[in-house]
């Protein structure tokens, strides 16, 4: 616990104890969370999954018209947040479509419930 560079004058050794048992209990969730936000930090997964989450499911062809992108580099960015359990697929004849598992539609709903209200133009 010894730190030569801090200049506290007093630690709160009670609170250190407390928060480490916390962030390790946590620690599970940490990883959830980060494994999911990690992805979500490039604007076209967000735009991705804002979509799906909107719409539902989607399949890439949809998500290409869209966005206005190659089939290549939309199912590039579907594969990734697929193999780290953000989507799930649904198949239908040739088709597959791709919807948000429920715990990250759960996880991700308050950021675009802050999108659909236009919450963060207004604070900036």
């Amino acid at each position: 616990m010894e730190n030569n560079s801090c200049i506290r004058q007093k630690a709160d050794i009670e609170q250190i104890i407390r928060c480490k048992d916390t962030v390790s209990k946590l620690n599970e969730s940490f990883d959830y969370l980060a494994n999911g936000l990690s992805l979500v930090g490039n604007s076209v997964r967000l735009k991705i999954l804002y979509l799906i989450f909107e719409e539902k499911r989607l399949c890439v062809c949809d998500l290409s018209d869209i966005l206005g992108m190659n089939i290549s580099a939309i199912s590039q960015h579907l594969r990734k947040m697929k193999d780290r359990n953000l989507l799930k697929t649904d198949r239908e004849a040739q088709t597959i479509f791709y919807s948000l598992t429920i715990e990250y539609e759960i996880l991700l709903k308050p950021f675009f419930e802050i999108l659909d209200k236009n919450k963060i133009l207004e604070t900036v």
